[in-house]
């Protein structure tokens, strides 16, 4: 009778743990399980994903040229750069957007790529395809660092404006490396 109260017991302990680690579970594998739906954002954060993502698209554009028709080796490692860093946060900004149920294409929407600061025109970038050697290098090292400017003054705008998180830490990271790619561009036009 004793060997049957204290298995009654256990097992009745056993039970009650593992409710409660089931209910832990639930909450854990809820908060692990967060998308951007699952925090707050707002209109400024919508535009600057939605404008982010086009003008990302034209760096690695730019970038990808670079493999090929670069001479220098420090604007081929500065392209690799470039769309190394571009490629992953295109994907991430997609993925904040289809989880708020906004569309990706919202850049053309709002009046266009090129209303978009630091957007190079079609003309711009047919006469960086066109050319190659040190005239790619000097002509890529500009527009990129137009490029680049634009990127930096729509970061800082969602820096002030916005409210999702990962968009801000998105934001400060790209002030924080595209100002570092600046300086090195201005270096290497210098050189």
């Amino acid at each position: 009778m004793k060997r049957l109260a204290a298995l009654t017991m256990a097992l009745a302990a056993l039970t009650a743990a593992c409710g409660s680690d089931d209910d832990e579970g639930a909450v854990a594998s809820d908060t692990t399980s967060a998308d951007a739906s699952d925090a707050s954002f707002n209109d400024a954060d919508v535009t600057f994903a939605q404008s982010m993502i086009p003008h990302h698209e034209q760096a690695v554009e730019m970038a990808t040229l670079a493999a090929d028709r670069a001479d220098s080796d420090e604007v081929k490692d500065l392209a690799s750069r470039i769309e190394a860093a571009q490629d992953p946060e295109i994907e991430t900004m997609t993925g904040w957007l289809e989880d708020w149920d906004e569309p990706v294409e919202g850049g053309d929407e709002m009046g266009g790529n090129l209303e978009m600061s630091g957007m190079m025109s079609d003309e711009d970038m047919q006469s960086l395809e066109d050319t190659e050697g040190t005239e790619f290098d000097r002509l890529f090292l500009e527009m990129m660092g137009e490029h680049h400017r634009g990127a930096i003054e729509m970061a800082e705008t969602e820096l002030g404006a916005g409210e999702f998180p990962d968009s801000l830490e998105l934001a400060q990271d790209i002030v924080d490396t595209q100002t570092a790619e600046v300086a090195e561009i201005e270096e290497l036009l210098g050189a």
